[in-house]
């Protein structure tokens, strides 16, 4: 289990709280989406996670062990990040792959660490790319390659911030159907700030909902209410059924 306890964050002495006092939690198996405007703590939740920064007090917590105190090496075997912006410059898909092997390097990369990376490259159905540089590859080819390196890390938790943000519409399906996939099939846990309400409901198990660093809400689908949108976003909306899912209609601008 991921748990988020009482988390506090500033960036300097005497600024507004980037979160305060923020709680929640979700298992293996499950998407967390991470919702809210510019500005809600999304980001300083993430950073907290990957051990960029460390809580003014509270903790984030796997599997009972804080995060933070975790040594880097063992938190880069267990947690795996995904940005929103990746430049993998003229490397191979495969030499990138291999990337994700590094927490387990020896002097070099090992017989063991390039069958991982095989599987992977398989797995992700990137073995027609395997020898082309990233930096000629579309937007969501780059998306799979920067997946494909954090699973060759055979991580329990992945940390995605934003990863549609540059897609179009048929690569964010794509790209959000393997997330979802991934995550049933290898029972790993995932957190990830998505900004497109309805690709979340899409997508994850468990919402938490974020406005000015401050908790609003947390739990499962029931939790996506039209009440908490305009709470947290300041826009009217409604929520429909279509053939058993939920959708999002937007109506003019709130509060």
């Amino acid at each position: 289990m991921i748990e988020a306890k009482s988390l506090s964050y500033r960036y300097s002495k005497g600024s507004p709280y980037a979160l305060k006092d923020v709680s929640f939690s979700f298992d293996r198996g499950e998407i967390c989406a991470l919702l809210g405007p510019n500005g809600a703590g999304k980001s300083t939740i993430l950073k907290t996670i990957i051990g960029l920064l460390r809580p003014l007090s509270g903790g984030v917590y796997f599997d009972g062990e804080e995060i933070t105190r975790m040594r880097a090496r063992r938190r880069a075997r267990r947690i795996a990040y995904i940005p929103q912006h990746i430049d993998f410059g003229s490397l191979s898909v495969y030499d990138t792959v291999l990337l994700g092997r590094l927490p387990y390097f020896g002097v070099g990369a090992s017989s063991s660490d390039r069958r991982i990376v095989d599987e992977t490259i398989r797995d992700l159905k990137l073995e027609a790319l395997a020898l082309k540089p990233v930096n000629e590859l579309s937007g969501g080819e780059k998306q799979k390659v920067a997946i494909a390196r954090a699973l060759a890390q055979a991580p329990e938790l992945l940390v995605f911030d934003e990863p549609t943000s540059n897609l179009d519409i048929a690569n964010e399906l794509v790209l959000l159907r393997l997330i979802k996939r991934l995550t049933k099939e290898k029972g790993i846990a995932v957190i990830i700030a998505i900004h497109d309400l309805n690709l979340a409901l899409e997508l994850a198990d468990r919402f938490v909902f974020l406005r000015k660093g401050r908790l609003i809400a947390s739990d499962g689908k029931e939790s996506v209410t039209a009440e908490i949108i305009d709470r947290v976003f300041a826009v009217t909306s409604r929520i429909v059924a279509v053939e058993d899912r939920k959708i999002i209609l937007f109506g003019g601008s709130g509060k």
